[in-house]
């Protein structure tokens, strides 16, 4: 490598050359240490940038410290040359990072590829390119650079929150700094922007420049507002917000643990949380200052019946038309949800959503679901719980719409399938806790029956069942109460579902220890919410046990599971924890007055 002094005269003589020359030149001395000051005060020569410029982007972009450098490009090349590069050069770092990754993944690593932790702040160096090239680009349709630009960064893109400011700082330069930045806080993310803190008054002409047709305004904001939702959807998929879990601590307070730390305090504490919050603040702004405030049954119509074949992506490089220009419908229910839920949370002052659950949430859901729940589910974690948290804002508001369209058993069976593939435990909770209050709240009792039936007979999920005992439990304590005359007053609700709450088991009797461990551990939690039910209705609600119930349940249910539990309760290798569950299940079914 050759010394700085070298350097410094070879770039400073080498401008005299042609172009192709000094280019050669310029790749050979670039990477000398602390030569980049030189070239960035040669690159002031805004005709010697204008006709090289576009070619030091992916020569430079490798380099530390390259960030004044490419600046300097950016405000004087070429825009229309050197915007093509930046949007190849973000394909280009993108495919690397991903190739690192996959490296990383499978213990193999090359010591010459770029550092898969230094790609970012690359991509960052570029998107603040794009922010100056865009705008320098004097064109009849700025669109037509638009929205390919916008396509490069969400290619590229990473859902850090150090990116996402960055795309934050992108589209706000683009859509004109309607207001300025929030003001700056302890979760702050600092990321250079040097649109808006450079010297804007350095930049050089458009060479091509053109008047700008009227209607690129309405279609470059439309653009912006397709790739914000897009980015929207993409960091809180990645980013757990627990929307749907903090909207219970607000709505149900009561259920609280005292002395257990809440998901709203770690939101409040944890500077990690703190910043995932702040971002997303950061976003609903900037889509509000793009004009997308407005959460009228139109918007959510739109949202909700959007073409199947309606791909933002797609929309961003190929439309003809504003119409052709779409939303992410994933990153318009986050944005929903989040108003849904400062307001609640914070008290903010937010649109009000003018939907219901029956039919426009229930669409939402079940289009969200499609026709694989797990893997979409599993997938976009994050809108999920944004689908999950406007559900639970709406109940709240008592936007429900009981018409014909109200099915509730379809609407529950979408909150049990979040309820049990949801990787995070406390959504899946206030999924749980959701489907309850709903079943609860529908006003047809023999829906709600055959709500629980249809859970304890076609699901294989025990928690559920275990859940459907409980809901049904609460159903009969309830019409006790109020006094009412319904399918859960009478005994007719234990003889129909007495063989799906208290199953044939006599098989477990002849298990081995192995083998009835495995049953028990996949089905205990089903095994002692039926015990505690049985407990209520044997010892104090008898007056709804068909007769002859209780000994065709001792025979087939209690005696087979009491002395399989017993048996391998005697195991002294067994876990203590299993042994303590053991134990409260034969002493619950012993307890039980059944003759």
């Amino acid at each position: 490598m050759p010394d700085l002094s070298e350097s410094i005269t070879a770039i400073r003589e080498g401008a005299k050359e042609d172009s192709f020359t000094y280019l050669t030149i310029l790749q050979y001395h670039a990477n000398t240490p602390g030569i980049l000051p030189t070239l960035n005060e040669v690159l002031q020569d805004a005709d010697l940038t204008r006709e090289i410029g576009w070619d030091l982007v992916q020569t430079l972009i490798p380099i530390d410290g390259c960030e004044d450098c490419l600046e300097t490009v950016a405000r004087l090349g070429n825009p229309r040359e050197v915007i093509i590069k930046v949007m190849e050069t973000l394909g280009v770092l993108a495919r690397l990072l991903e190739a690192a990754r996959d490296d990383a993944a499978e213990g193999d690593s090359d010591s010459a590829a770029p550092k898969h932790s230094d790609i970012p702040d690359r991509l960052i160096v570029l998107i603040g390119m794009l922010a100056i090239l865009q705008r320098r680009i004097k064109t009849k349709h700025p669109s037509r650079f638009l929205g390919p630009s916008l396509i490069s960064v969400l290619e590229a893109y990473q859902p850090t929150p150090e990116m996402t400011t960055a795309v934050i700082n992108l589209v706000r330069s683009l859509s004109g700094r309607i207001r300025p930045p929030l003001p700056t806080r302890t979760s702050s993310i600092d990321v250079a922007n040097p649109d808006e803190h450079g010297d804007f008054r350095k930049n050089a002409p458009d060479p091509e420049a053109e008047n700008e047709d009227p209607e690129e305004q309405v279609l470059n904001r439309r653009l912006l507002q397709s790739f914000t939702t897009c980015i929207l959807q993409r960091y809180v998929n990645v980013h757990e917000m627990q929307w749907s879990p903090r909207l219970l601590e607000v709505y149900r307070p009561e259920k609280i643990i005292p002395g257990k730390v809440t998901t709203t305090q770690a939101f409040r504490e944890d500077e990690v949380l703190q910043k995932r919050d702040a971002v997303i603040g950061q976003l609903v702004a900037l889509l509000r200052d793009l004009e997308m405030n407005d959460c009228s049954a139109a918007f959510v119509q739109a949202i909700v019946y959007q073409p199947n074949n309606a791909d933002p992506l797609a929309g961003l490089e190929t439309f003809l038309s504003i119409d052709d220009i779409h939303l992410s419908q994933g990153g318009a229910a986050c944005l929903i949800a989040y108003w849904i839920f400062s307001t609640d949370a914070f008290g903010a002052d937010n649109p009000s959503p003018e939907m219901q659950i029956f039919p426009d949430h229930l669409n939402l859901i079940r289009l969200f679901l499609g026709a694989n729940p797990k893997t979409e589910i599993e997938r976009n974690p994050g809108i999920a719980d944004a689908l999950l948290a406007i559900g639970l804002g709406l109940h709240h508001r008592g936007l429900i719409a009981t018409t014909e369209h109200s099915n509730y058993m379809v609407y529950h069976h979408c909150l049990t399938l979040i309820a049990v593939f949801h990787p995070n435990i406390q959504v899946r909770n206030a999924a749980t806790m959701f489907a309850g209050t709903l079943l609860h709240s529908d006003p047809d009792d023999e829906s709600r029956r055959d709500i629980l039936e249809d859970l304890l007979q076609n699901c294989a999920f025990p928690a559920l069942n275990a859940c459907a005992i409980r809901w049904l439990q609460e159903e009969i304590i309830s019409a006790q109460k109020s006094n009412v005359s319904n399918v859960f007053s009478t005994s007719e609700i234990i003889e129909r579902l007495q063989y799906d709450l208290f199953p044939d088991a006599q098989a477990a009797a002849m298990m081995d220890n192995d083998t009835f461990l495995g049953f028990w551990r996949e089905n205990h939690i089903f095994f002692l919410q039926t015990a505690n039910f049985a407990y209520f209705l044997f010892n104090g609600r008898k007056d709804l046990v068909p007769a002859g119930m209780g000994a065709s349940v001792e025979q087939r249910f209690a005696e087979p599971l009491t002395a399989a539990a017993t048996k391998l309760g005697g195991d002294k290798e067994l876990d203590p924890h299993e042994r303590m569950q053991l134990d409260v299940f034969v002493d619950r079914l012993g307890s039980l007055s059944m003759h």
